[in-house]
């Protein structure tokens, strides 16, 4: 069934089912559809149809997922805004791909009204608030509700969205490398997605599923959470992460599924709840990211949960390569095989595949795959060799199968005309009781070309000497890996989901003192 369909064939089968639990109120399956319904009807009315667009700037939210399927049906676009982004940068995106509607969350509308005449026409819906010159979500869904329907409107999306093709979501890179551009994901894309992860997590039914990562994100919104509705789940949504409220949700809800990435993982470890939290409800947590520092993996293995990996980007939906729940503690530090319905390959500078055990550029092929970048043909094409999509990712394929990701092609330091992948050091790094966070990038050098150079940001109270730091890597790592400099900071620039800002780093040690 499509994407449009996956709501409704559940509210008809199991109707009083908990669709989603949100903030003490739980949202039936049939409860679930009738808003969805509602929101369809207001969309029509405000003008989106086919082809059309529906933007939402806020946290978490029942009417966030409501907007999305809403699109779904009407074959129109859903434009997830990241909230954590300033005013300007909003105002870029929603420029780039002008929505018919936006629907924004109370405490974000006084960063919305600051452009908010240079938004057109676009009906601007509040959600939460009844603050002048927008519209109460309430009213905006009475308006669908009192309008009579269209039929043209169902019948229209209804013959695109059988060809599978038909653009459902749309998500904006981070943009740590330049503008942001716009990734446009079908309904066949994010359906082959929802297949992946539910063999990825054995998702039956009976999960209960948890979400705590932002939906503005793809990871947030598609690794788990609209597969679970797809299976019929029970979904528990936060608004945003807290760790002792995802804690406090394991454990009183007897959650068996939940996404996390290295920083939300870290501080639900740091938790003084984490040693004595019952956690036997989890059947395996899941964690994405390219690289995981192997001390978290380790410290929930050490709680008898297997920690499993997913690989993979917004244009890959993202599902790309997982581990699964027998392979975690055999496979420790991979990513995984590729995922159901894709295939891997690792090739050199001449674009000829790699042998096992050799490193290079990742490449993915699947119909999860992203249709384009939004208004973009070059960037589109310059992303695929041969319809394979060319991640920009280094890593190597063991010999069953398994990827090992070691980091970005254009993080790769050449030092004397080595590879140093900097992933490796900082898994030295990390493990170091003085070091809170670390971070490895590349300095120019006179003599080798580029040297690595160690970031730092001590633990509270501990000052280490360079030369501790450096100390390090003896009989650990061969000494051209080495770093050769270290700087020390207060903290690292990081995006929105945690990832640090790389180029953010190098510009800062071009520039720092040489230790």
């Amino acid at each position: 069934m499509d994407v449009s369909e996956w709501i409704g064939r559940h509210a008809a089968a199991t109707p009083d089912k908990t669709a989603i639990r949100y903030g003490g109120r739980d949202l039936s399956y049939r409860n679930f559809a009738d808003l969805i319904g509602r929101t369809v009807a207001a969309l029509a009315v405000a003008g989106v149809r086919r082809g059309g667009c529906a933007a939402y700037l806020g946290c978490n939210s029942p009417e966030m997922l409501a907007l999305f399927f809403a699109c779904a049906r009407l074959g129109a676009l859903f434009m997830p805004l990241n909230w954590r982004l300033a005013g300007p940068e909003h105002q870029q995106m929603l420029d780039d791909c002008p929505p018919g509607v936006l629907v924004v969350e109370a405490p974000f509308l006084e960063q919305t009204d600051a452009y908010r005449g240079e938004l057109g026409t676009m009906k601007l819906v509040a959600l939460g608030s009844s603050a002048a010159g927008w519209q109460p979500w309430e009213a905006f869904l009475d308006a669908g509700s009192a309008a009579p329907a269209d039929p043209a409107t169902a019948a229209d999306a209804a013959q695109e969205i059988l060809l599978g093709n038909t653009p459902l979501l749309i998500c904006y890179t981070s943009g740590a490398t330049g503008k942001p551009k716009g990734v446009v994901l079908t309904h066949e894309a994010i359906a082959c997605n929802a297949d992946n992860s539910v063999d990825m997590h054995a998702m039956t039914a009976d999960d209960v599923v948890l979400t705590v990562l932002p939906m503005f994100h793809v990871g947030g919104l598609n690794i788990q959470t609209t597969p679970a509705l797809r299976c019929g789940c029970t979904l528990v949504l936060h608004p945003r992460f807290e760790p002792e409220a995802a804690l406090d949700a394991i454990e009183r809800e007897h959650i068996t599924l939940v996404l996390t990435v290295p920083a939300v993982a870290d501080m639900m470890l740091s938790s003084p709840r984490w040693s004595s939290t019952h956690l036997s409800s989890l059947r395996m947590m899941s964690i994405g990211s390219s690289i995981v520092p192997l001390h978290i993996i380790e410290a929930v293995h050490a709680r008898g949960i297997p920690m499993t990996q997913v690989y993979g980007s917004t244009e890959t939906c993202p599902i790309a390569a997982y581990l699964k729940r027998d392979e975690a503690l055999r496979k420790v530090g991979s990513t995984g095989r590729a995922a159901l319905h894709c295939k891997l390959r690792v090739i050199g500078n001449d674009d000829a595949d790699l042998p096992a055990g050799q490193a290079g550029e990742i490449l993915v092929r699947g119909c999860n795959l992203f249709a384009e970048y939004w208004h973009n043909p070059e960037a589109t094409a310059a992303a695929f060799t041969d319809g394979w999509y060319r991640s920009g990712d280094m890593g190597w394929l063991d010999d069953e199968g398994f990827l090992t990701v070691v980091g970005r092609r254009k993080e790769m330091i050449i030092s004397g005309g080595e590879n140093i992948y900097p992933a490796e050091l900082e898994n030295v790094l990390i493990q170091c009781d003085d070091v809170l966070e670390a971070a490895v990038v590349g300095r120019s050098d006179a003599r080798w070309g580029e040297i690595a150079v160690a970031v730092i940001v001590p633990k509270p109270g501990r000052q280490p000497a360079p030369a501790d730091i450096l100390r390090l890597f003896d009989g650990r790592l061969a000494r051209y890996k080495h770093p050769k400099d270290v700087v020390f900071v207060e903290a690292l620039p990081k995006t929105a989901l945690g990832k640090i800002r790389k180029e953010e780093l190098r510009q800062l040690v071009k520039h720092a003192p040489v230790a």
